[in-house]
């Protein structure tokens, strides 16, 4: 997994409020009724739809390529829950119906074949997460671990003998025993301060409860059931594996015989925030002695993701080559297991790896990598480094090799994801497995396309226009501009259930989205050129790309737009509303940046802030100040929706609060939204459902209909 930086994706691209925990209600009380739209048509596509859609994903395939698992959350809006199950499909009966498998009913998630073609799985059914597997599909399950943990990541041995499973647990008790009733100690307390003589105090949307993610193995029986007291093989290490918030079972991996497991981490000590030098370590066997190899001590910046070859000779992992940067790009590496010989692969392929996998054969690396506002699976050749896509157009969010192809899951701005499949390398049109959402297919979409136009340092830069559905021609229609966060991210040709572009459509409002230099998917150098830069660069290009849109497509009605964004796109709204205040009648900023050098302060991850900023707010303040909308609020003029997720500890209420304190004070048409019980993403229905009611509600009032 890549651990960019969510001033990223919500945007895109998901307590302790004090006194703001009692106040959100009289800011934002009951949702208002969305305002009539412009010109929406019966059969539109709405976000009510985009909400209520089921979601697929995490296909796993078995070993013998017979059947593919893989997950669907549904939605409960009324009764503001999603749940999950798993299906399975049988790939080698024709027209093959996908079936939800039984072991869903008492919940089910994470499934993974082990070697021996047992399903394996994690379920809280026995009142905590454990691992459980069944022997096929319509077996009756058996729970492999019980553990007093619940565990968050697993992984199963390559011979079935063994289990690997993260718990988070206090990194000083003697043992797991120990662990728990140190816990117990806690829960039972009744003072309430919490205590900290380092950082992470907090992180993403949580205060650092003390513990850490830890790796402890057992034996599996031949009953199927873990044996024995559970070993703790990463004892001793100080920092997390998985890595929070965002790090599962691809952190970690079994050596090819089974006796020892490759993991990547970051020391915590007393850098942590500011430190990206994730590292591959490998446990000195499964003892849990406290000692460990640094396999990757030569490079200072992150490693991730190891795999070893089918013939365990070598394993393969992403590299990226600059400290502190998390978005930078991820070189592949292969390393000699004997020799541990370092050689990159693909070296001048522009592009930043995703999660590998082995071909049977080990002469192929499969990855999948952003590419000009798509995101494609390429087969990457491990002796000559050239690299093939195997997927055109569309997003690739997983994928599964089959003895004749792949299954993966790819979905477009126009659909949400389904399992397709194709042969290796052939040029045939994927073949679609399923139909996760049956109702969505009488829905009408806006049509769209792909544009570009001379940017930042007369540069290409590229973005998408989306018709209104119900598009008459001739007709001039408002405008949703859409920037995306990041920085370093992209709105490209994906699905979202959150910043979704075709709700903006079904509307009946057309779509301009701008990749400015920053966007990932047009090579490293594009992405690095907002570092430093996040005022100058990136406003150019917008004001380009909205000046190209609108020469090339005469239905945009230019002077009838409002811009909306999240995150960084949310900084770039409160940057729009001082440095280009004519542009657009309304403005939309969700978890926005409005104060950078405060940021330098109260955000957690402080290797982002420093990057982009070009060091600490101390020893470069210029830097945090040369594009701070903070200093441009005398320009202020237009009108604001904010919002804010009172559990967003990467850009923290204050944010929010002070644009909406700025709008207010200056007279400004404004409207503040506080989600107490959210963080950067607002995820839970209900609160996207206000969320959405309370935009669109925005931008109804603010602009004209079609005319």
């Amino acid at each position: 997994m890549r651990h960019r930086s969510l001033l990223f994706a919500a945007c895109a691209a998901v307590a302790f409020s004090g006194a703001l925990m009692s106040a959100a209600p009289a800011l934002a009380q009951v949702p208002p009724a969305p305002v009539p739209a412009p010109a929406a048509t019966p059969d539109a596509f709405t976000y009510q739809d985009m909400i209520s859609a089921n979601r697929l994903g995490d296909p796993q395939v078995s070993p013998d390529g017979r059947y593919v698992v893989y997950s669907v959350t549904t939605t409960d809006v009324e009764a503001n829950r999603r749940s999950g199950s798993l299906w399975i499909l049988d790939l080698e009966t024709p027209d093959a119906a996908p079936r939800r498998l039984a072991i869903s009913d008492q919940g089910a998630n994470t499934a993974r074949w082990g070697a021996d073609g047992n399903l394996y799985f994690l379920s809280g059914k026995s009142g905590t997460s454990q691992v459980w597997r069944v022997a096929s599909p319509t077996a009756a399950p058996v729970q492999v671990t019980n553990l007093p943990l619940d565990v968050n990541a697993y992984r199963i041995s390559p011979s079935g003998d063994k289990v690997a499973v993260s718990l988070a647990v206090y990194p000083d008790a003697a043992d797991l025993n120990a662990s728990v009733e140190m816990g117990k100690a806690v829960a039972e307390r009744k003072s309430t301060g919490q205590v900290y003589d380092r950082m992470f105090v907090r992180h993403w949307d949580t205060w650092n409860d003390h513990t850490q993610n830890h790796l402890f193995v057992q034996s599996i029986g031949r009953n199927g059931q873990a044996t024995g007291n559970p070993v703790w093989v990463t004892k001793g290490f100080d920092g997390d594996t998985p890595s929070k918030p965002f790090g599962d079972e691809s952190d970690f991996v079994f050596t090819p015989a089974g006796d020892s497991i490759v993991f990547s981490a970051r020391l915590a000590g007393k850098s942590e925030p500011w430190s990206t030098n994730f590292d591959l370590w490998k446990t000195n066997g499964l003892s849990g002695d406290g000692t460990f190899t640094n396999l990757t001590q030569d490079n200072p910046a992150w490693d991730a993701g190891p795999v070893f070859s089918p013939d365990g000779r070598t394993l393969a992992y992403r590299a990226m080559a600059r400290p502190g940067f998390e978005a930078d790009r991820y070189q592949i590496v292969l390393m000699d297991v004997q020799s541990g010989q370092k050689r990159e692969i693909a070296s001048n392929w522009d592009r930043s790896a995703d999660t590998l996998q082995w071909s049977r054969d080990g002469q192929t690396l499969y990855t999948t990598a952003g590419d000009v506002g798509s995101t494609k699976l390429f087969a990457v050749d491990t002796r000559n480094g050239v690299v093939t896509p195997v997927t055109g157009p569309g997003h690739v969010s997983a994928f599964q090799q089959t003895p004749s192809g792949f299954v993966f899951a790819q979905d477009s701005l126009k659909s949400p994801s389904d399992l397709y499949f194709k042969t290796y390398l052939g040029r045939e049109t994927p073949r679609r497995l399923t139909q996760a959402n049956p109702a969505l297919e009488a829905k009408a979409f806006g049509e769209y396309e792909q544009f570009s136009f001379p940017g930042w340092n007369n540069e290409t830069v590229h973005g998408y226009v989306i018709k209104p559905v119900g598009y008459v021609e001739g007709r001039k229609y408002p405008v949703a501009f859409l920037i995306h966060g990041g920085p370093q991210g992209s709105f490209g040709d994906s699905w979202s259930y959150r910043w979704n572009p075709e709700t903006y459509a079904g509307a009946g409002y057309a779509v301009v989205m701008i990749d400015f230099h920053g966007s990932t998917g047009y090579g490293q150098a594009f992405t690095d050129a907002i570092s430093q830069h996040w005022g100058d660069r990136p406003l150019e290009d917008l004001q380009k790309g909205w000046a190209a849109a609108q020469a090339k497509y005469a239905f945009l009605d230019g002077a009838n737009a409002c811009a909306l964004g999240a995150s960084y796109g949310g900084y770039m709204i409160n940057w729009i509303a001082g440095n280009w205040s004519d542009a657009f009648k309304c403005l939309v900023n969700h978890d926005g940046v409005f104060d950078t050098f405060g940021m330098g302060y109260s955000t957690e991850e402080l290797w982002f802030t420093e990057w982009e900023y070009g060091g600490t707010p101390w020893d470069r303040p210029e830097g945090y100040q040369k594009f701070n909308p903070a200093n441009h609020v005398e320009n202020w003029k237009t009108p604001m929706l904010v919002v804010q997720g009172d559990l967003d500890f990467r850009i923290p209420t204050a944010q929010g609060l002070s644009t909406f304190t700025a709008l207010q004070r200056r007279g400004i048409d404004s409207r503040l939204i506080v989600f107490p019980n959210e963080n950067h993403w607002v995820l839970k229905p209900a609160n996207s459902l206000q969320w959405h009611n309370e935009v669109f509600s925005w931008l109804n009032k603010h602009l004209a209909p079609a005319q």
